[in-house]
């Protein structure tokens, strides 16, 4: 199997499993149209460690790690197996690279993995395991911890950050009607730096982009899509995939990276 692109992909709120939106008819597209892998790698900020850690369940649980939202978001399970050998083969390159891990047997999806891989790969049928986000990375660490998953791309892995191109909190439970100017502005603004593959202006985001601050009051939801534009290397282009915006400030675009002919999926 030739290499794989990364992905990153937005999860926005839970309730994005029951209302695809724009976004989930791309991604489950792009589920169809990429080669399937042996495996997905995904990283989400709902599980962020000490060091680095690694799921090593052969049948990872669906974890519901929210509270407040509609009933048949508790009921959603995502079965897919886990692959333990993969996942020990992580570990072994993580430690390679100079990072702390660890493996979890026990750890199962939480809903930053789980929400987007049911639009991915509706039938569950791709094995999943999880990677934590490490605490306390600035951009540069997170780039690094991407390039250090890249050899799994050599196995046949789809390595996915799995964040939110745009992520306040406090503005989404407010509640908004029509898209916010910020997050229209921020969103251009990194379109064009992933579209371009200027890996330094993407490293620079939160520093250099309009907006930054207020479209991420905190980093974790930003940082995997260093992680996947890490896993991809230096200089590699994105495409776009638009998944608009929702609740006025939620971007739900995604970005694969080093496809060799991806698909059209947006602007």
């Amino acid at each position: 199997m030739n290499r794989l692109p990364t992905l990153f992909v937005s999860h926005g709120a839970p309730t994005f499993a029951l209302e695809p939106g724009l976004a989930g008819p791309k991604l489950n597209a792009l589920g169809a149209a990429l080669p399937t892998p042996t495996a997905v790698l995904i990283v989400s900020p709902h599980w962020m460690t000490r060091g680095a850690r690694v799921g090593l369940s052969e049948q990872p649980a669906t974890i519901h790690d929210f509270g407040g939202f509609p009933q048949p978001l508790y009921e959603i399970t995502y079965p897919a197996t886990g692959h333990a050998d993969l996942a020990r083969r992580t570990l072994d390159a993580l430690k390679r690279a100079g990072w702390t891990a660890q493996g979890e047997e026990h750890r199962g999806l939480d809903h930053g993995a789980w929400v987007p891989l049911r639009y991915l790969y509706p039938n569950a049928d791709v094995p999943v395991f999880q990677v934590s986000l490490p605490h306390g990375l600035d951009a540069a660490g997170a780039w690094a911890f991407g390039q250090a998953l890249a050899p799994l791309r050599d196995e046949g892995v789809l390595v996915i950050g799995s964040g939110s191109l745009t992520h306040n909190l406090y503005e989404f439970r407010s509640g908004h009607g029509d898209d916010e100017a910020y997050a229209t502005e921020f969103v251009a603004w990194v379109r064009e730096a992933v579209r371009q593959g200027d890996s330094g202006r993407v490293r620079r985001t939160l520093d250099d982009a309009p907006h930054a601050q207020r479209a991420h009051p905190t980093t974790e939801h930003f940082l995997p899509l260093l992680v996947a534009a890490g896993a991809a290397g230096e200089g590699v282009r994105a495409d776009v995939i638009d998944g608009g915006i929702t609740h006025g400030v939620l971007s739900m675009d995604s970005f694969l990276f080093g496809a060799v002919a991806a698909p059209s999926q947006g602007n």
